[in-house]
């Protein structure tokens, strides 16, 4: 859940790559954002977001499986950046079939001309570098919008609604070869959606913290480590909100590097001072592994 008392962005994650980035980025303004996926309930939300963004995604909206445009989102009334399959999603949305499969893919830099510096293109230049990655574009514009910015191939490269706050561009402004991506965050996030820069990683800590120990309370927990990053993190937060409480757990599956088993349970022994316990099955792991060959099999 996301901080109660505090103004949010929410990013609805539609399988893109760049989706963490998009999260960074607006963290760097030092505001609140979380990412959660595209069927998100808002009604679990205690504070709604003041913003919401869509991601990009590998799917086409024309799929049978295609994720889709939430509906409750026009209910919230609160400004709309769509991402790639984002701004994809709300053309299709307005005008079923007005989005196409190009004939090639579309991936790396392209040139971008900004036609209007009204809001989100604000204190822009004319003309920048943007990073482009989709197989599919816009053929034909929903007549809600307008067009606010083109590339030589892509003529409807960044929309917006004529009468709701709602925006869309094709490229990916969350990466660092997005000359103009910085700006158009920090003026969809701070002029438009109207954010101040209340938020701090070192807050997000401490809140973190408070809510664990909450929500433990005297009860005890385990925590199941991978070696990566995300877990790892967690069981340190966890760690310094409850202590003993903690039972952290690794185990080698087999499928772990040279000697890597004891350097990570070194690092989470001595470095982080973690109760963790280590676990060797390798054999077992290794066994029901005999004969599968898919790799989603696999990691299932």
């Amino acid at each position: 859940m996301h901080a109660p008392d505090l103004a949010w962005i929410l990013i609805l994650d539609y399988g893109s790559q760049y989706t963490q980035l998009i999260a960074r980025r607006i963290r760097e303004l030092n505001v609140y954002c979380e990412i959660h996926p595209y069927y998100f309930d808002l009604s679990t939300c205690k504070v709604p977001p003041s913003g919401v963004i869509l991601s990009g995604g590998p799917k086409s909206v024309n799929d049978t499986d295609a994720p889709g445009y939430p509906s409750h989102l026009d209910h919230l009334q609160v400004p709309i950046l769509g991402i790639c399959y984002g701004l994809q999603l709300l053309s299709h949305t307005y005008l079923p079939g007005s989005v196409e499969q190009g004939q090639r893919r579309e991936f790396g830099r392209a040139a971008i001309r900004l036609d209007d510096h009204s809001d989100l293109f604000q204190n822009l230049p004319d003309t920048g570098q943007v990073w482009m990655s989709h197989g599919d574009h816009i053929k034909q514009l929903p007549a809600e919008f307008k067009v606010i910015a083109h590339t030589p191939s892509v003529p409807y490269a960044a929309i917006k609604h004529r009468e709701k706050p709602i925006w869309g561009v094709q490229f990916h402004p969350e990466v660092v070869h997005t000359e103009i991506g910085s700006q158009l965050f920090f003026n969809f996030v701070r002029s438009i959606c109207k954010l101040k820069p209340e938020w701090t990683a070192a807050s997000f800590i401490e809140t973190t913290i408070a809510s664990i120990r909450e929500q433990v309370g005297s009860s005890n927990v385990i925590c199941g480590l991978s070696g990566g990053v995300d877990s790892t993190v967690t069981a340190v937060l966890i760690h310094k909100a409850i202590g003993d409480q903690l039972q952290c757990v690794f185990v080698d599956n087999g499928l772990l590097r040279k000697h890597e088993f004891e350097q990570v349970l070194d690092v989470f022994n001595k470095d982080l001072h973690l109760p963790v316990k280590g676990v060797e099955a390798s054999d077992l792991f290794l066994k029901k592994l005999r004969g599968v060959s898919d790799p989603e099999q696999k990691r299932k």
